[in-house]
């Protein structure tokens, strides 16, 4: 058994680069899992706790096809004065989005499970306070405009990493936490795991 096999349970290129970039070695695999389905059954659940269940339930639907190797489930929601939001569908959608975002404070959940044999043995989440500036009209078209449908990908509609920064005027929590992954507890983990190197 090759116990130090790591696969990661999702599509997203920035938990990809930040794995990658930190030097630990991994494979992607999709996972899968109905999130459109699991929010439903959870609805009105904290949005903390539902990225929990979602990083969970990616960890162990790939944990299950492929128990003697690691596998590490993220996922991320955007708490928004008491309400969750999903991912924007298109542009237009994006717009609205940060039209009603500007001027105000939002939450980002990000959460990550690690599965090995069918279960999950560990499992976190971390919460970043994110506050935008009143950015005029014509910056969010310029910025939509240059973003284009990249910004998609992301539920609040910015890539931190590029020119989503200039949408803030202030950032409180790690910035890793705001990319899609509290990064520093899972390599804790990959650590204990004998994943990586102690």
């Amino acid at each position: 058994m090759n116990d130090t096999r790591l696969i990661l349970a999702s599509r997203s290129a920035a938990r990809r680069a930040m794995l990658t970039n930190a030097g630990v070695p991994f494979v992607a695999e999709d996972a899968g899992v109905d999130e459109a389905a699991i929010k439903t059954s959870l609805a009105g659940i904290d949005p903390a706790e539902l990225a929990l269940e979602l990083a969970r339930a990616k960890a162990l639907a790939v944990s299950r096809q492929d128990p003697e190797a690691w596998v590490l489930g993220s996922d991320q929601t955007l708490d928004f004065e008491g309400g969750m939001i999903s991912k924007a569908p298109n542009l237009a959608s994006a717009r609205d989005r940060l039209q009603g975002l500007r001027g105000r404070t939002h939450h980002l959940n990000s959460a990550a499970a690690l599965a090995s044999n069918g279960a999950v043995v560990w499992s976190g989440v971390d919460t970043a306070r994110m506050s935008m500036r009143r950015f005029s009209d014509d910056f969010l078209d310029a910025y939509l405009e240059a973003e284009g449908e990249g910004i998609l990908g992301s539920v609040g509609c910015y890539r931190l990493e590029g020119m989503g920064s200039q949408l803030f005027d202030r950032v409180e929590g790690d910035y890793f936490t705001v990319l899609g992954m509290p990064l520093w507890p899972v390599l804790d983990e990959l650590r204990r795991a004998g994943v990586i190197r102690t």
